[in-house]
């Protein structure tokens, strides 16, 4: 044999050896492959799963919290019925309904909710709705007179604006000065500064 078939001889195998490497690479990402995408359809069966899980887990936790309340209308409602009437009855009823207030309002700021108080508050559009308005001159004009319903916060977010009336003072209007009679007969009296409120509105 040659050095010319030798060589290339050598180069045949060479390069034999090299489909086989590229076989052997080629499997590997076969599997590789084949291994990924496995994984990624139980991935897409275990996420709805694991979900479903945690939104049931969060369901019973808030139901659990506020099953003590559950339990304290239960109480209240079988000591009105007990009662035989009268003011001591009256005021046990009225304690039992405040000790469920209570403990729905600790059942919540556990979730992270918060009651805000909006009486007294300049009117905030993001978290007070205007149901009417009324004037009281003595007070700021633009502040919340009563509160229909509360706000409630969750963390930074509105769960539930409050339902508000709001203070609307009208501005001052001055009657035009007219000149002042003389005379012991004159009865004209000096005009006075008004301040005019507006009606109530929806």
């Amino acid at each position: 044999m040659s050095a010319k078939d030798k060589k290339t001889d050598q180069h045949v195998k060479e390069l034999e050896q090299q489909i086989e490497q590229l076989r052997k690479e080629n499997q590997e990402l076969l599997e590789k492959l084949q291994r990924l995408s496995a994984d990624y359809a139980n991935y897409q069966k275990r996420v709805p799963r694991q979900i479903a899980d945690t939104v049931m887990y969060e369901k019973k936790k808030i139901i659990r919290s506020l099953l003590p309340s559950l339990d304290n209308f239960e109480h209240a409602l079988a000591g009105a019925a007990a009662a035989e009437g009268g003011p001591e009855a009256l005021e046990n009823i009225i304690k039992g309904v405040k000790l469920i207030f209570d403990h729905m309002l600790d059942a919540l700021k556990a979730l992270g909710v918060e009651k805000v108080n909006s009486v007294g508050q300049p009117f905030d559009p993001s978290r007070h709705e205007a149901l009417m308005q009324r004037c009281e001159p003595d007070k700021e004009d633009g502040i919340v007179l009563e509160e229909y319903q509360a706000c409630y916060l969750l963390g930074e977010d509105v769960l539930r604006p409050a339902k508000v009336i709001i203070n609307k003072v009208a501005p001052e209007k001055q009657t035009p000065q007219q000149p002042a009679e003389t005379g012991p007969e004159s009865d004209t009296k000096p005009s006075e500064e008004t301040n005019e409120c507006e009606s109530e509105k929806q």
